[in-house]
């Protein structure tokens, strides 16, 4: 698994989020509480709304559009529950963070 540096942890504080590209995916960064790092697809599930315009408590991310929330440790769907946003690898080395896209494919729900 290939992993490219996105960004530094520096550019993503505990709590917010930041949209990155990488190989093609549109990518959302969020820093939880407590200050872990994941990655999810970018785009809203329910009809491809950009998460980046939603919002970021430290544990759920809301899109602006229907307010479908999801949790920020693995994507999992809160509202509604049938769905989830993919989840892509991260690693942090030497203050920056890396995310690998390779097999990761955006879910989709209608």
């Amino acid at each position: 698994m290939t992993f490219q540096k996105v960004c530094g942890l520096d550019d993503l504080w505990e709590g917010e989020m930041n949209a990155v590209e990488v190989n093609g995916h549109r990518i959302i960064l969020v820093c939880l509480t407590g200050g872990e790092v994941r990655a999810f697809q970018a785009t809203c599930p329910h009809q491809e709304f950009p998460l980046k315009d939603g919002t970021f408590d430290g544990q759920k991310i809301v899109c602006k559009a229907h307010l479908w929330t999801f949790d920020g440790n693995n994507g999992a769907g809160i509202n509604p529950r049938h769905c989830k946003l993919a989840q892509y690898p991260v690693r942090i080395e030497n203050d920056a963070i890396f995310l690998a896209t390779e097999g990761v494919v955006p879910e989709f729900f209608t």
